[in-house]
């Protein structure tokens, strides 16, 4: 059985707690938390969830209770259905549209559009099915990137989740050297899986997808295939700072680095880290709470 936490707080307090979950380096894996509003015509009143494999305790009202500003608020805690949560909750999703893409689960048919490229990402236990703002972003960006005549020789989407990204550099540059990393030991499965339905060759050569299993840049195979002309990074925005000097190193001269997965009140602290390591800004988008970053690597650069 699975157990869920409820609390409830203002949107500035529920943004607190999600930025001191990400700084809190010990937090217990098996404890998923998540933030939203709870009404579309109530944006400042929000939730905050956590789930977790097994019933609270002290130790975990505790831990979630420390990431409040001040007093927590009040946890409501039920018990919920044996189900997989992520799958089922995939499940009914709509398809969008952001820039030249089309996502949609199988249960949704293809949009036959001419100059739209049309992707099937199931329900999995994998992060990105498109849905979420910060992966719609990145799609977005990267048409735009397209259509201001970015070339992309080799390209590197570091924590890919469904390989959904990876998918989209490939269509927009379709004869790149490509190559998707995630931390999850489940994601090349999930990727390969999703790479036969929608099409996309896995491979060494040009216009193919290798798939590894890394942290961060941390993996030979990363550093063999480097350097890019193109890093993708939709994750969290305390691993972005600690990166943000490896991603640099990874880039050539001039080369392109999209960044997502932090909250607009984060940015600067990764835009700070990024020009610290020589990157500067070219481009952003915010959808909704979230926004996307393009940078580029100077030409020349010399650390402080």
């Amino acid at each position: 059985m699975s157990w869920k936490i409820t609390a409830y707080a203002d949107r500035a307090t529920i943004e607190h707690v999600l930025v001191a979950h990400e700084d809190a380096f010990d937090w217990d894996p098996e404890i998923v938390i998540s933030g939203s509003e709870i009404a579309e015509d109530k944006p400042d009143d929000w939730q905050l969830e956590a789930w977790l494999g097994h019933k609270p305790g002290k130790a975990e009202t505790e831990a979630l209770a420390a990431l409040f500003p001040g007093e927590a608020p009040t946890f409501e805690i039920e018990e919920l259905p044996e189900t997989d949560w992520l799958v089922s909750s995939q499940q009914d999703l709509e398809p969008i549209r952001a820039g030249a893409f089309h996502v949609h689960t199988p249960e949704h048919p293809a949009l036959d559009e001419g100059g739209i490229f049309d992707f099937t990402i199931p329900a999995s236990q994998a992060f990105g099915t498109g849905q979420h703002a910060t992966t719609a972003g990145c799609l977005a960006m990267l048409t735009h990137m397209k259509q201001r005549g970015v070339i992309v020789r080799s390209c590197a989407d570091i924590g890919t989740g469904t390989g959904l990204l990876a998918f989209a550099a490939l269509r927009l540059w379709p004869n790149a050297l490509a190559i998707a990393s995630d931390i999850d030991a489940v994601c090349p499965a999930v990727v390969e899986a999703n790479a036969r339905t929608n099409g996309i060759a896995m491979g060494e050569g040009n216009g193919e997808l290798i798939m590894t299993v890394a942290a961060g840049m941390d993996h030979p195979l990363l550093h063999a295939r480097g350097p890019y002309d193109l890093v993708l990074a939709n994750i969290l925005a305390g691993p972005l700072v600690e990166l943000a000097p490896d991603f640099a190193d990874a880039l050539v001269p001039g080369g392109h680095l999209v960044l997502a997965g932090l909250l607009e009140t984060q940015e600067p602290a990764v835009r700070r880290a990024c020009r610290l390591a020589g990157l500067r800004l070219a481009g952003r988008m915010v959808n909704g709470d979230w926004s996307i970053l393009w940078l580029r690597k100077r030409r020349r650069w010399r650390a402080s």
